[in-house]
């Protein structure tokens, strides 16, 4: 009786560390969860190149993916405005471009999230930044 119970005991502890060993590696999102390198379920309207892969974008590569987790008033925007941002971005060629973007388009925002009495987000981190540590920007 208490072999069996060992037993059981030893078979249930192996089959709990080996699911916490797993758990991690399963959680990570594969290409067709949106990471990788093509577009998933969040690119839904994330326009022409939007990918993140070495055609993207005429295959220079500029794989920035704009949605509404990274895009301040994405959701004052219509789909056509968000395209039209998404391509203006991936299109500057130097930093103080991105800037003169980024700043004409937290004006618009701003204006409609008054109008409208909505509290946009933070900005959590600054693209044109981001464009120009990964050297696409001068």
């Amino acid at each position: 009786m208490k072999t069996s119970t060992m037993t059981f005991k030893s078979i249930t502890l192996i089959a709990l560390l080996g699911a916490a060993l797993v758990a991690p590696v399963l959680a990570q999102p594969g290409p067709g969860m949106g990471g990788g390198w093509g577009g998933g379920p969040c690119m839904q309207n994330a326009g022409p190149g939007a990918g993140m892969g070495p055609g993207a974008n005429g295959g220079r590569g500029r794989g920035m993916k704009y949605s509404q987790n990274n895009t301040r008033g994405w959701a004052l925007m219509t789909p056509e405005e968000r395209t039209a941002f998404q391509t203006r971005m991936r299109e500057v060629k130097t930093y103080d471009e991105c800037i003169q973007v980024q700043t004409e388009h937290r004006g618009l925002v701003e204006v409609r999230a008054k109008e409208q009495g909505v509290n946009l987000m933070a900005p959590r981190q600054n693209a044109c930044e981001n464009l120009k540590a990964r050297g696409l920007i001068k």
